[in-house]
């Protein structure tokens, strides 16, 4: 047990130290079993630590079996950067409805309710007092057991997993404890994957230029040589492979000194991930380098036998470092039909964040009340070079009365992005937090929660002053929190509510957007360019230039997003050991983090409404567009949860839940940055109605989901089965901003017009008829002259369904005393069934409609020992 809780511990400081990067990575767990009805103090303790772990799976790039989760596909990369990692689980697993049994005033519970941990509380907790122990496991994954994946064409290339890894623990001396861990994962092979690429008649340039012909050349030699084999799914669907290496490390030591009434913790963890990225085109995913040092101070005294406290120094280091890879063409090159050549304009990366925390926590126990009272400071640094687009974009749309790829043929792009100057900065901030709470056992029948945060957070400034925030302190964000469980009679159970105020964030990618702001910085913006000389393209009449530099704002007035969360829960008295829970979770989230696109182009007399025109139709003519992060969402979010647990009826134990859920929002959810990628997902169609037909489904909405573990002991041998089936998570079709394809206003995401209204609300989950079911009659594209695009609305289309099934069988060996050898086998989707990705969703390009990837991978084996002692 002592060994259990020390690897629990250990998973939470990883978890902990990368909060601040991942902001709060989601765990795809639902809540745990209902506790016992004799006891009206729920405690979240189990769905904390298996939160916690579910961070440390997918920050490693492992799959927990446990939650039904299927490997996901490699080729559908994201980088542990800017909340990408919650955003890609939200995307393909959706979110669990989780009940928040009791809200505890230390911990902060900001998106909890969609299967999120509650953040870290700092203080390192003290070592056991035990004898020496350790344990050593390894496991391996070989393609050698592996399924192909559903579009895979031919056999499936090697690849092999090792992830293995030593633990050690127990007294130093009288007075001293260690525990000490180190694992490693290296992850060899292929990846699989479909890319659209030219076919043999689009590989030829057209443009007469020799330098022209030159360039378009090493553009179309960025695509693989081999020809389309998935010409059933489109003419220039290939699927292919490409190698990758990703090496991850871990280790964490932890000390403490035991006095007679004191404590003294010592702790530093230390976590590394290196991947040399698969590229499926040349230069399609960034080489990565990312480092996390956390250390810690606590001390623990027992004042008396009611009376604790903690106080904590620590300190955390997150590095990033993200490169193109080598044979990248140089600047992103977008090309309608075709893969973009990447990688994404904010690449390269090269930051760090030096987080410096101060805590202290005292409890006292008296009679009937458990109070607890608290600070915690952290002050952060966030150091690096940074900015979206400095290698510049090309992209080529449809345009100019012929389709992309011709364009890209040509060598006529429709717009050329670049950000010139230094963007070199250095902010700093405050973030503090301050509580109070108690547990009071009112009488025999129930218990009442109260607590309360208050969470200032401080305005930024940059070290060199050479850039100012806008906004001010955010200084009211005063959090209440109220809950009870109470025993209404001897045979009706107990019945749980609780409700909390909570903070979230606003990131530092958000503020330090300013960074991108003239004059120290200028984010260009050149349409219809010279392919050769972008920056020196001039307006037909040659008055002035056409390239213009965004403007980055931001909101005076803005403030932390919050969300009101309420959770209720009755567990009925049941017979025998056999439990149920029935509950409902919900939350209404305010000033979620949300980008508004100004100074779009207009239409104007005299001038006609093309793409080279678009620069010369701003009201504001000396930029380009004008970019706001607001506080300017809202989400919502209601979900109905029945929980089932059976922990032993003739050698078979089953957990089972089920929940229906609904979730919305007005552009933009929780996880919302207003940064880079985030900021077009949410922009509105027109910049004079920001928030009109905004109000839809989450890109993370499931209504229903359905989620049962069992397991069958048979002898000595445990055989465990988890069954997933949830709904697809919604999508949206877009148009386009060219002539013809939409209002030409300079911004894309326009969403076309819906002439058949019978298309709405359906699945799209087979790639056998998905362009049936989404037909391109059904849409007609906007006129170039309207101010506010299509009319159709956000996640109006669903994407196919999970139908998981993981399944594993282990047995444990007593080998000599208490030394124990444990042997597992397991199958991760063991019916090698796929998770479909959306169609593509864009109406001018050919691969509308049809559906070219998973986002999870074939079935595949994975062997693991473990010996202990």
């Amino acid at each position: 047990m002592e060994r259990k809780l020390l690897d629990t511990a250990r998973r939470i400081l990883i978890a902990a130290a990368f909060a601040p990067l991942l902001a709060a990575q989601v765990a795809r767990i639902p809540s745990t079993a209902p506790a016992r009805s004799g006891a009206p103090t729920p405690d979240a303790q189990t769905a904390q630590q298996e939160a916690a772990k579910r961070i440390e799976l997918n920050v490693l790039g492992r799959t927990d079996t446990a939650s039904g989760e299927s490997r996901r596909n490699e080729n559908i990369q994201f980088n542990l950067v800017d909340n990408n990692a919650l955003k890609e689980l939200n995307l393909r697993l959706g979110t669990s409805a989780t009940i928040i049994e009791e809200f505890r005033p230390e911990r902060n519970y900001f998106g909890a309710e969609f299967g999120n941990p509650p953040s870290a509380v700092i203080h390192a907790q003290p070592l056991k007092p035990g004898r020496f122990h350790g344990r050593m496991h390894w496991s391996h994954l070989n393609s050698a057991t592996s399924a192909r994946s559903f579009f895979q064409v031919g056999s499936v290339k090697p690849a092999r997993e090792n992830d293995y890894g030593l633990s050690l623990g127990g007294p130093l001396s009288r007075r001293w404890l260690f525990q000490a861990d180190a694992s490693q994962q290296k992850l060899r092979g292929n990846v699989n994957g479909n890319v659209l690429a030219p076919t043999a008649n689009e590989r030829t340039p057209l443009a007469t230029d020799a330098t022209v012909r030159a360039l378009i050349t090493r553009f179309l030699a960025a695509y693989p040589l081999e020809q389309p084999n998935r010409t059933d799914i489109n003419a220039r669907a290939l699927n292919t492979n490409a190698p990758q290496v990703i090496d991850n490390n871990n280790a964490a030591l932890s000390l403490t000194r035991m006095a007679n009434r004191d404590r003294v913790v010592l702790s530093y963890s230390f976590f590394s991930q290196s991947v040399d990225a698969f590229q499926l085109v040349a230069g399609q995913n960034p080489d990565t380098d990312t480092k996390n040092h956390r250390a810690r101070i606590t001390w623990n005294r027992n004042w008396s036998a009611r009376t604790t406290s903690d106080f904590t120094i620590g300190f955390d280091r997150i590095g990033s470092l993200l490169l193109p890879e080598p044979n990248a063409v140089g600047t992103t090159v977008s090309i309608a039909g075709l893969t973009t050549l990447g990688p994404l304009g904010a690449i390269p990366i090269d930051r760090a964040q030096n987080l410096f925390r101060y805590g202290g926590q005292v409890r006292h126990v008296s009679g009937n009340h458990n109070a607890v009272a608290g600070f915690g400071l952290l002050r952060r640094q966030f150091n690096g070079i940074e900015t979206d687009v400095n290698r510049g974009f090309l992209s080529f749309a449809n345009d100019f009365g012929r389709d992309a790829i011709t364009n890209l043929r040509l060598g006529l792009p429709n717009q050329y992005i670049v950000s010139l100057g230094d963007v070199h900065r250095g902010f700093r901030n405050w973030d503090m937090q301050y509580y109070a709470g108690d547990s009071w056992r009112a009488s025999g029948n129930l218990q009442v929660q109260l607590g309360v945060r208050y969470t200032p957070v401080t305005r930024p400034s940059e070290v060199n002053n050479l850039n100012a925030i806008a906004y001010d302190c955010d200084c009211n964000n005063v959090a209440p929190q109220f809950g009870l469980a109470w025993k209404p009679g001897r045979n009706l159970g107990v019945v749980r509510a609780a409700y909390g105020l909570h903070y979230g964030e606003i990131f530092p990618v958000t503020f330090q957007q300013v960074r991108f702001t003239p004059p120290r910085n200028r984010k260009v913006v050149v349409t219809a360019p010279d392919i050769l000389n972008p920056l020196e393209s001039t307006t037909p009449a040659g008055d002035r230039p056409r390239s213009l530099a965004n403007l980055y704002l931001l909101d005076p007035e803005l403030s932390t997003p919050y969300s009101h969360q309420y959770n209720f829960s009755w567990e009925p008295n049941t017979p025998g050991a056999w439990r149920i829970q029935f509950g409902y979770v919900g939350s209404r989230s305010h000033r979620l983090l949300l980008m508004w696109y100004l100074n779009r182009a207009h239409p104007v007399e005299g001038i006609p409404q093309i793409t080279a025109t678009i620069n010369d139709r701003r009201p504001d003519p000396n930029y380009a567009e004008k970019r706001l992060v607001v506080n300017g969402s809202r989400g919502y979010f209601d979900a109905a949860r029945v929980t089932l647990i059976v922990p032993r009826w003739k050698s078979l134990s089953i957990d089972a839940s089920y929940w229906y859920s609904k979730a919305m929002d007005l552009g933009s959810s929780y996880t919302n940055t207003a940064y880079e990628a985030d900021s077009r997902v949410s922009r509105s169609q027109s910049e004079f109605e920001q928030q009109r037909d905004m109000k839809a489904l989450s890109s993370f909405d499931q209504p229903h989901a359905f989620l049962v573990r069992a397991s069958y002991q048979l002898w000595a041998w445990t055989f465990s089965s988890v069954t997933l089936l949830k709904s697809g998570t919604p999508f949206t079709v877009l148009g386009a901003d060219g002539p013809g394809y939409g209002n030409v206003d300079g911004n894309g995401g326009d969403r076309p017009n819906l002439v058949d209204v019978g298309v709405l609300g359906r699945t799209i989950g087979n790639p056998d008829t998905s362009q049936q079911l989404l037909p391109r009659s059904a849409f007609s594209f906007p006129q170039p002259s309207d101010e506010f695009g299509g009319n159709l609305g956000r996640s109006t289309f669903r994407k196919g369904g999970i139908y998981n099934v993981n399944a594993s069988v282990g047995r444990e060996f007593t080998v000599a005393g208490d030394r124990k050898l444990g042997l597992r086998v397991e199958a991760v989707n063991l019916l090698n069934t796929p998770q479909f990705a959306e169609p593509g969703v864009e109406l001018t390009n050919p691969n509308f409609g049809a559906i070219t990837n998973t986002l999870n991978d074939g079935r595949t084996f994975r062997a693991s020992m473990r010996f202990s002692w």
